[in-house]
């Protein structure tokens, strides 16, 4: 592949009463960009080794890049893994992507969004805040909704809400091995496990309570959404069941909405698939790019 971008890494702090330190990086084309496009990683993933790729694929493509690691995730400052609010979540991204937005050498560009798991709630939490500031958001295999069959009995939440704010870092929350059953390809998978980045111990109860929740919630207005987005999963995903990118698409209020499921692929379709299976998710990611960077809905808006 070459080059056709160069990389950047920005310690910033929030501005709010947490005084955060968030690890922030960025790809920006040496051409001018098409657009600018934000990162949103997914639970206990980070962005400059494990997202390293998604963000050169798209600044090749001429597309600038930023991302962030999430308050307890990566390189950024917190306690590992621990979200006590996910609206912190949602603030800090919402912060730091609008203030990139209105540097003078991006004013005018269309604004996507990219949430890859958790990240898909997160990008779909930002639009609903400013539904009109994004023109489009791609969503990899979105955690927006619980499946039917993966529903926690009420009586189990009730006695686990309990304590989340006596033990809250308590990782007490059972889980299968993710990264076995989430990245198929057998090289990528090991490079994920040896990613000291990556959180690999079990969920905190708090964090696990805040994702459920926030899942649970934006399952009960799906019909609110109204940017353009693609939606992508693969079809053997066994993390976040396919029915869920299959009833966003079905009750999605946008007019313009795609998706795109794949046989045979499992949840990392966009990282821990076979060379040729994510160079063909990236071909449709891009095409999907090509055709609305220069549709600048936000501007048309206002």
């Amino acid at each position: 592949m070459d080059v056709k971008f160069r990389y950047y890494e920005v310690f910033v702090y929030t501005r709010n009463s947490r005084e955060m330190q968030l690890f922030t990086c960025r790809w920006l084309p040496i051409s001018t960009p098409k657009a600018i496009i934000f990162l949103c990683h997914g639970y206990a993933m980070e962005c400059s080794t494990f997202m390293k790729a998604c963000g050169e694929r798209l600044a090749n493509a001429g597309y600038a890049v930023f991302g962030m690691d999430y308050e307890g995730h990566g390189r950024s400052g917190g306690i590992r893994c621990l979200i006590t609010k996910f609206d912190n979540v949602v603030n800090d991204c919402e912060e730091i992507f609008k203030t990139i937005c209105e540097h003078p050498e991006f004013k005018g560009k269309s604004r996507f969004l990219y949430g890859d798991s958790m990240g898909g709630s997160v990008c779909l939490l930002l639009h609903k805040r400013d539904p009109s500031y994004w023109d489009g958001a791609i969503l990899v295999a979105p955690m927006c909704k619980i499946s039917d069959k993966l529903k926690p009995n009420p009586v189990v939440m009730n006695v686990l809400a309990k304590f989340e704010d006596i033990i809250p870092k308590w990782k007490v929350v059972p889980t299968k091995n993710i990264i076995g059953s989430a990245f198929k390809d057998r090289a990528k998978r090991e490079e994920i496990r040896n990613n000291k980045l990556i959180y690999q111990d079990k969920p905190r109860l708090k964090t696990a309570l805040e994702m459920l929740r926030t899942s649970m919630s934006l399952a009960d207005r799906l019909h609110e959404i109204t940017l353009p987005f693609v939606v992508l999963q693969g079809e053997k995903d066994k993390v976040t069941d396919p029915e869920i990118s299959v009833a966003l698409y079905e009750q999605a209020s946008s007019v313009d909405k795609t998706i795109k499921l794949y046989p045979g692929m499992c949840h990392g379709i966009a990282t821990g698939e076979s060379d040729s299976n994510i160079a063909l998710v990236f071909a449709d990611i891009i095409a999907w790019l090509d055709q609305r960077a220069g549709n600048k809905i936000s501007d048309s808006l206002n």
